[in-house]
């Protein structure tokens, strides 16, 4: 049985897709710290960060750190943040965090969202993809 994070991949859960190429995902995340909070997972299932291949690793770094150049340029935020915990699911995802005050990274402020607003919120980081 995949996680979670699987089933979001597969289409089976439904998500907020910000960005897909062949190896990685990215998605809002539906219990977020800030507007803008986004995870970037692997597709292929690996529990810990410190257990992927190196060019996966780097692989997943590179795709996140274009998932955050993105968020930045969409989302008013002073820096954004990454963080890698893992303890939630058995997936290794990256949390980029759009931070205007440090309480944004603690995960014990969280915000509620509309769907209006995280479908707003996904279109406007898609758009600034490069």
């Amino acid at each position: 049985m995949g996680s979670i994070f699987t089933k979001i991949i597969n289409g089976d859960i439904p998500s907020y897709k910000i960005a897909e190429d062949d190896n990685h995902f990215a998605f809002l995340d539906i219990n977020p710290n800030a507007r803008g909070h986004t995870l970037c997972v692997p597709k292929k299932e690996v529990d810990k960060i410190m257990d992927m291949e190196e060019a996966d690793y780097l692989g997943l770094m590179s795709f996140s750190r274009k998932v955050g150049k993105a968020i930045e340029a969409a989302i008013d935020c002073k820096r954004v943040g990454i963080t890698v915990i893992g303890l939630e699911v058995p997936h290794v995802h990256v949390h980029l965090i759009p931070l205007n005050k440090i309480a944004d990274a603690t995960f014990t402020n969280k915000i509620q969202l509309s769907t209006e607003e995280f479908q707003e919120i996904a279109l406007k980081i898609r758009s600034k993809l490069k």
